[in-house]
């Protein structure tokens, strides 16, 4: 049998720092359910491993954006309430009624649908109704809102919650969050007016460590269980995700020779490059060239030039670098190599689109941990 080569590109998932994490909010929400966000593929660490480390930590709800990645957990053999919020109009509902998914309703036309689907399925949905309170994206407008709860109370469904989202819960002390707490309150005497009996939920990840007076019946906890925090106080999260690669070839050149497509940069000495295959296909923004370092035999090393599709280059130096060396590209940043926040920093957007960005098909994907 042929020896198995080692992957081009490779995240690793750390499902030990999953659970550290999941047990350090469940805690800080102490009192209150735990939800593990689970959508976009578990933020691009694979939604099944991390849903199932997760709730060994002890979450007891999981939450997903589509009723697909619902219905893929509960093929998987998990058994916790999981709630779906976000399909198009006209998709069928009915598999997950079927399955025990609980659905979002923004509007009567949603609940209509859900309803429909119960019958279809021959089982009283689940649903979760959402008020917008201010971040006006889904969630149903204020002024709609007596109309569906009315609607909710007659229908032939289980109401098993009110639920909203912040729009600014990581930049505490900002007045909106005061504002949708506000405006979430009310939301909730109007269900119960109705005759609802709803649990509510509302804080997010940034919530769940800044807002113990938000936590209510359940939190909804993302970014932070994969060890990215949303805040600016320090929290001991750990990141659970690694991107590395390794050297693929090491040659020296002259000074005066440049690097890359457009030449952007040229050596002013002989020097050392490491040719690293994991480039722009593979997660590597290309906003990133000649902005970004590595770890590569045990220090920080800049890339030069150009980002491109396959492949990135790294200037060593007079240092002895070997083809198969390893190269972090991002990881905890422990031993002062580079991050996702960083990456993040220096083309001015937000972690999370770092490391969902992993999920691609030439990227394979580890687990290390406990039972990973």
């Amino acid at each position: 049998m042929a020896e198995q080569s080692a992957p081009r590109a490779e995240v690793v998932v750390d499902l030990d720092a999953i659970r550290h994490n999941v047990r350090l909010l469940a805690a800080r929400a102490a009192g209150s359910a735990t939800m593990a966000v689970v959508k976009a593929d578990a933020y691009g660490h694979g939604a099944i491993p991390v849903a199932k480390a997760a709730i060994e930590a002890g979450a007891t709800w999981l939450g997903s954006c589509s009723l697909a990645e619902a219905l893929a957990l509960r093929d998987a053999g998990l058994d916790v309430p999981i709630l779906s919020w976000l399909d198009l109009p006209g998709a069928d509902l009915a598999p997950g009624v079927a399955h025990g998914i609980d659905l979002a309703a923004s509007s009567t036309r949603e609940l209509h649908a859900i309803a429909d689907a119960g019958h279809r399925a021959g089982s009283t949905p689940r649903v979760h109704l959402k008020i917008d309170t201010g971040l006006s994206r889904n969630g149903c407008p204020p002024h709609e809102w007596p109309a569906l709860v009315e609607a909710a109370a007659k229908s032939d469904v289980d109401v098993v919650a009110v639920w909203s989202h912040l729009a600014c819960a990581d930049e505490p002390g900002h007045k909106s969050v005061d504002v949708q707490a506000d405006r979430f309150d009310h939301a909730y005497r109007v269900a119960r007016e109705a005759g609802l009996t709803p649990q509510r939920h509302l804080a997010n990840s940034a919530a769940t460590l800044t807002r113990p007076d938000l936590h209510f019946d359940l939190v909804r906890v993302g970014i932070a269980m994969y060890g990215l925090n949303p805040v600016p106080q320090e929290e001991d999260l750990k990141p659970a995700m690694t991107f590395r690669s390794s050297v693929a070839l090491a040659k020296r050149i002259a000074a005066g020779e440049s690097v890359s497509y457009g030449q952007t940069w040229t050596a002013e000495r002989d020097t050392t490059l490491a040719l690293v295959p994991a480039g722009y296909a593979d997660g590597v923004p290309r906003l990133l060239s000649g902005r970004m370092d590595v770890w590569l035999a045990g220090k920080r090393r800049p890339v030069r030039g150009r980002v491109c599709m396959d492949q990135l280059v790294v200037d060593c130096g007079d240092d002895d670098v070997s083809e198969k060396d390893t190269v972090i590209l991002f990881g905890d940043g422990a031993n002062g190599g580079p991050t996702a926040r960083e990456w993040a920093d220096t083309i001015g957007t937000i972690d999370y689109e770092i490391v969902t960005g992993m999920y691609r098909p030439r990227v394979a994907r580890t687990y290390v941990g406990t039972r990973g």
